[in-house]
C-alpha cells in the first residue's frame, strides 16, 4: 500500500482542504493533458481516415499506436529514479514529454489523411511521450492521494479524459469537416499548452532515492505475491473491449453516419459519461466495494455489445438504438477505469509507485490492444456481427472471472 505524502496534522483544516483542491486540480490539468493529443489519435483520425477511402484492415493498424502505452511498465523504473531537473521529478518529466507531445502534432501537418505510414510513424513518437509522461502523473498521483481519496482521484481522472475526448477526438472531427486537415492540428496544438501549467504547480515533497533505498524495478514488482490476483483482474476483464471500441466509428461511417454527427456523439457522450459517468463510479467503489462494481458494470457492458450485434445483424434497426448503445458503452468505461485503476492504487508501493501502477495499467492494456489489432482483420473476414458477437461472449466471460477473483478477498479492495 502507498503511503500519500500529507499535510501537517497541525494544519488548519482549511489549510488541509485548500492543499487537497490544489491536488485535484493539478492532477485535471495533468490527465487532460494526456488525453487531447490521445483522442485526436485515437478517435479523430479512424473516421477520418475511413471516410478519405482508407481499408478498415488499415485503420485496425492505428493500434499499433498502443503498443507504448502497453510497454511503458519496461521504462517505468527510468521514470521512477531519474530526475530530469535537480528539482523537478515527475514534474519535469511532464514538462519534456508535453513539448514533445505538441511537436508531433505539428509535424503532422504536412501529411494527409491518406498517409497512413506517416501517421504511424509520428503518433508512435507521440505515444512513446504520451505514455512516459503517464507514468510520472501515475506516480504522482498515488504518492500524493490519501487512500480515501484515491476513488476520487479517479473519477477527476476520468472527468479530464473527458474533456479531452471533446477537444482531441470530438472538436478535431468537426474542425476536420468544416475547417479542414491543417485547422484541426493547429487547434489540437494550442489546446495542448496550457496544461504544461500544471507542471510548474506540482508539489514533490519525494526526495532523491538513499543508497540504502530499493530500486524501482519490475523484478520487485513480481516478487510480491499479493499482487497476483490483481494482475490476473488486469489481464482478463477488458479481453472484449478493443474488438469494439476499435470498430465502432468505422462502422457508424459504414452505417452512414456523417462524420460531424460521429462526433457530436462521442463528445456528448464523453462529456455526460466521463463527468457523471466517473462521480458515480466513485460512489459505487467507496460503498459497495470493487468487486461488485467491476461486475455490475461487466455485465451492462456486455449487454452493449449485444445491442451493436444485434444491430449489425440486422435484429435491430435504425441509427438510435445504435447511438444509444455506444453513449451507454462510453459511460460503462469511465465507470470501470475509475474502479480498476482504484484497485491498482491500491496495490502500489511506496518504494516505486510508477512502476507498480503502470506495471497493472499495462497488462489490462495488453488485451485491449491485441483486440484493438486484429479487430479490423476480423471485421473484413466475418463482419460486423460475428465480430461483435464475439466481444459479447468475451465480456460475459471475463466479468464473472473478475468477480470470481476479487470474491476470494485476496489482494487491497
Amino acid at each position: 500500500m502507498s503511503t500519500p505524502v500529507s499535510t501537517s496534522v497541525n494544519a488548519p483544516i482549511s489549510v488541509v482542504r485548500s492543499e487537497r483542491l490544489r491536488l485535484f486540480a493539478v492532477l485535471a490539468a495533468l490527465y487532460m493533458a494526456q488525453a487531447i493529443p490521445s483522442y485526436l489519435i485515437a478517435a479523430a483520425l479512424p473516421p477520418i481516415l475511413r471516410e478519405a477511402g482508407v481499408s478498415r484492415a488499415a485503420i485496425g493498424y492505428l493500434s499499433l499506436l498502443f503498443l507504448p502505452l502497453v510497454l511503458k511498465f519496461i521504462w517505468a523504473p527510468v521514470v521512477d529514479r531519474v530526475r530530469p531537473f535537480a528539482r523537478a521529478h515527475r514534474a519535469g518529466w511532464v514538462i519534456v514529454t508535453q513539448i514533445g507531445v505538441i511537436g508531433c502534432i505539428l509535424a503532422m501537418l504536412p501529411l494527409g489523411p491518406t498517409d497512413v505510414a506517416g501517421l504511424i510513424g509520428i503518433g508512435f513518437v507521440a505515444a512513446l511521450l504520451i505514455a512516459t509522461q503517464d507514468i510520472a502523473t501515475d506516480g504522482y498521483a498515488v504518492t500524493r492521494l490519501r487512500p480515501g481519496d484515491r476513488a476520487i482521484g479517479n473519477a477527476i481522472q476520468g472527468g479530464s479524459v473527458a474533456l479531452g475526448v471533446v477537444v482531441g477526438g470530438t472538436l478535431s472531427l468537426v474542425l476536420y469537416h468544416h475547417a479542414g486537415w491543417s485547422v484541426m492540428l493547429l487547434t489540437a496544438a494550442a489546446f495542448c499548452l496550457p496544461p504544461l501549467a500544471a507542471a510548474f504547480c506540482m508539489r514533490e515533497g519525494d526526495p532523491a532515492p538513499a543508497a540504502t533505498a530499493p530500486r524501482p524495478s519490475i523484478r520487485a514488482f513480481l516478487r510480491r505475491p499479493e499482487v497476483r490476483t490483481i494482475l490476473w483482474v488486469a489481464l482478463t476483464y477488458r479481453v472484449s473491449e478493443g474488438l469494439v471500441k476499435a470498430m465502432e466509428g468505422p462502422y457508424l461511417v459504414d452505417a452512414g453516419v456523417p462524420l460531424d454527427r460521429i462526433g457530436y456523439l462521442s463528445g456528448l457522450s464523453a462529456a455526460t459519461a466521463g463527468l457523471a459517468g466517473s462521480g458515480i463510479a466513485a460512489l459505487l467503489v467507496r460503498r459497495y466495494g470493487t468487486a461488485a462494481t467491476l461486475g455490475l458494470l461487466g455485465a451492462a457492458r456486455t449487454l452493449c455489445f449485444a445491442l451493436f450485434a444485434a444491430h449489425a445483424l440486422g435484429a435491430v434497426v435504425g441509427l438510435w438504438p445504435l447511438f444509444g448503445a455506444a453513449g451507454f458503452q462510453t459511460l460503462i468505461r469511465y465507470m470501470e477505469i475509475v474502479a480498476l485503476y482504484s484497485l491498482f492504487m491500491a496495490a502500489a508501493s511506496t518504494d516505486q509507485p510508477g512502476t507498480d501502477f503502470t506495471i497493472l495499467a499495462c497488462a489490462q492494456l495488453i488485451v485491449y490492444f491485441v483486440g484493438s489489432l486484429i479487430s479490423g482483420k476480423l471485421a473484413d473476414l466475418l463482419g460486423y456481427g460475428a465480430l461483435f458477437g464475439l466481444a459479447t461472449l468475451l465480456s460475459g466471460a471475463a466479468t464473472v472471472a473478475t468477480v470470481r477473483l476479487l470474491g476470494t478477498g485476496r489482494g487491497p479492495s
